[in-house]
């Protein structure tokens, strides 16, 4: 089997060769691998090392790691660098849409056009070069509710779900239209999967009940996965939620979701999720990054890797993965030896 074969096969919830893999990284982690394999090429650089998906990024997931150490992109958030021990990461300290009583900046407010050429070249690109052989994924992820509190703030959003929801149900409805008509043109240029993601889970719990969740995002979502098959029935839909979201799965496997990301296994037991849901949905991600990988030897690396070969992994229906982009408190030989982990466990 090629890479596309392999994760198809994956996701018709059917054994393929061997387990498919992906992983992606943080800027350091990206820049010394390409220092370590002396490349400038990354896609070719991930080829290598073992992924078996290349994956295309747009809209306001692109704003996190701008050129300077305070920034506004195009979307109109003002970004700042933060350092630590290990790397650096992106705030926003700015939001547009912030101190909008009335509305009227969220009325005047326009977003970035979702079918540029900066939005689409990119997967054309991949397609063009890679579409044969790999599987090509459109990400879209910060797709409603984090498009929403990153232009409008946290605390502002939160207190319009509770107290003024026209405002929140405007938001919603103006953030949408980007992963609506950017996801229309990926499955037109050739993109095997969309993924959408919007972060709804904690550690332990969810971010909102699941009747607010109900009420502001479920529908959307329903809308876009409905409008992506009926565009293309072929086209596989992802959805990114980071933290604990059990108590909304079920509704994801309703409105048509055919994988779930990250399944974070400090906040969800892999094993029990494909128990109760396997047999309905597909799983990527929950090889840990908060312990294992940045921590861990490379025999835990081993341990890890194994158990979920023979829990998630069983029947197919996985794609293994970190639970989130490799971060910069993880060593190259620990990323070696997740490949290498899951390349010598991994066949079926």
């Amino acid at each position: 089997m090629n890479s596309k074969e392999r994760i198809k096969t994956a996701f018709s919830r059917k054994e393929p060769d061997r387990v498919p893999v992906f992983a992606n990284f943080v800027p350091e982690k990206k820049k010394e691998l390409l220092a370590h394999f002396g490349t400038d090429d990354y896609y070719a650089m991930t080829a290598g090392l073992g992924n078996d998906m290349m994956m295309a990024g747009g809209g306001i997931e692109l704003s996190y790691y701008g050129p300077e150490e305070e920034y506004v992109c195009e979307w109109g958030c003002t970004w700042k660098y933060f350092r630590n021990d290990d790397g650096s990461y992106t705030e926003i300290v700015g939001h547009p849409l912030a101190d909008d009583p009335d509305g009227k900046k969220l009325e005047a407010f326009t977003i970035p056009d979702p079918e540029s050429d900066k939005v689409m070249a990119p997967l054309k690109s991949l397609v063009e070069k890679y579409g044969d052989e790999y599987f090509i994924c459109q990400s879209l992820a910060c797709s409603i509710f984090e498009a929403g509190w990153y232009l409008h703030g946290l605390e502002d959003t939160m207190m319009d779900m509770a107290i003024n929801p026209d405002y929140a149900h405007a938001l919603f409805d103006k953030t949408m239209q980007f992963p609506l008509k950017a996801g229309l043109g990926a499955i037109d240029g050739g993109a095997d999967m969309i993924w959408l993601g919007d972060d709804v889970g904690m550690q332990h719990s969810m971010l909102m009940s699941p009747d607010t969740w109900r009420t502001f995002l479920k529908p959307r979502l329903a809308t876009l996965i409905s409008e992506y098959k009926k565009r293309n029935p072929e086209i596989i839909v992802a959805y990114h939620s980071c933290g604990y979201l059990e108590p909304i799965i079920e509704e994801l496997i309703e409105i048509g979701l055919d994988v779930l990301n990250p399944i974070q296994p400090l906040a969800m037991d892999p094993a029990a999720i494909k128990e109760k849901y396997g047999d309905r949905l597909n799983f990527w991600g929950a090889i840990c990054v908060q312990n294992t990988l940045p921590m861990g030897t490379e025999q835990d690396i081993r341990d890890e890797v194994a158990l979920r070969m023979r829990t998630i992994g069983r029947g197919g229906g996985y794609l293994m993965s970190p639970a989130h982009n490799v971060q910069s408190d993880t060593s190259l030989e620990n990323i070696f030896a997740f490949y290498k982990a899951a390349r010598e466990l991994g066949a079926y």
